[in-house]
């Protein structure tokens, strides 16, 4: 799984996701990586007969002890990197698509500035998860709080996840942490992941950092990969959309300044409500399920931020 021409190694932060984490591991394989870490965050002695499994018994496993959360996972893995000068960071129910490497490689060295570049990122039934995104305002992540849950199709929901942006490669303000490469040395220089964030809003944070440290951030449609949303999070959903909504409130305190820091008490209420609406949707879809009445998931459901 080593080749001395590889640029890139790659971090996999792993929560029990069994066989997905296997086949995550089989497509960077394929890629030709310098060096891949898996970070297990659950049950080691699960990941690996899942490994053994699917032959890939010589892929090495970090183990932490415990679930340290997403980036801290991350932060790990990177401090165990020894070779490669750019990292592919990978959630790990995610298959990587064969060629994807070398055009986000490709896209590091066109654009100096660039610290981190994200992939197209897929859905399993093939539609574009926009990965690619602009900070949002005050108002549109106000209208997005209040009415994405119900209305999943409005307005300042469609601005906020940027459809426009992901059939594209440009420079955009952040990019989804499930999929992306970056500059090693740019991830040093900023620190990493901030690790008082547990899931969700790191890498909303990470590339905020990144650009007030003076990098910039990209996104290379030409890389694609299929990811499996929620596979490892679906053993905790209502803690999750907790963590959730505690991200997106700890970025809001973090990035807002100004007079606008005077809306913060209002932001903190809409997220409440949001998720208590998000927590009632939940388990009506339990009841649903339970009593055979079952419907599709929605995107306002699997990804509440």
């Amino acid at each position: 799984m080593t080749t001395t021409r590889a640029r890139s190694a790659a971090v996999v932060v792993d929560y029990d996701a069994g066989a997905y984490l296997a086949e995550c591991v089989r497509s960077l394989g394929t890629e030709g990586v310098a060096q891949l870490v898996v970070v297990e965050n659950g049950d080691a002695a699960a990941a690996r007969v899942a490994l053994d499994r699917g032959g890939l018994r010589e892929t090495p496993l970090l183990v932490t002890g415990r679930n340290l959360g997403y980036g801290a996972g991350v932060n790990r893995g990177l401090a165990a990197i020894e070779r490669g000068e750019y990292v592919l960071v990978c959630n790990p129910d995610l298959v990587v698509h064969a060629g994807a490497l070398r055009p986000l490689e490709a896209a590091l060295d066109d654009h100096p500035a660039w610290a981190i570049v994200g992939p197209r990122i897929m859905t399993p039934e093939g539609e574009a998860y926009p990965s690619a995104r602009l900070f949002p305002t005050p108002w549109v992540a106000a209208g997005h709080a209040l009415l994405g849950v119900l209305f999943p199709g409005n307005g300042f929901t469609r601005r906020y996840r940027t459809p426009d942006l992901q059939d594209k490669a440009t420079e955009v303000d952040w990019v989804s942490g499930a999929c992306f490469l970056a500059r090693r040395r740019a991830l040093e220089e900023i620190g990493g992941f901030d690790e008082s964030y547990f899931m969700f809003a790191e890498d909303m944070d990470l590339c905020w950092r990144a650009g007030a440290a003076g990098w910039r951030v990209g996104f290379e449609p030409a890389g694609a990969v299929t990811h499996h949303h929620g596979i490892s999070r679906r053993r905790h959903p209502y803690r999750m959309a907790l963590e959730h909504h505690r991200g997106a409130l700890r970025f809001a305190s973090r990035s807002t300044s100004g007079l606008r820091r005077l809306l913060l008490p209002l932001a903190a209420l809409g997220l409440g409500a949001r998720l208590a609406a998000v927590w009632a949707s939940m388990a009506l879809g339990e009841l649903r399920s339970r009593f055979g009445r079952t419907r599709p998931i929605r995107e306002a459901d699997r990804s509440p931020f």
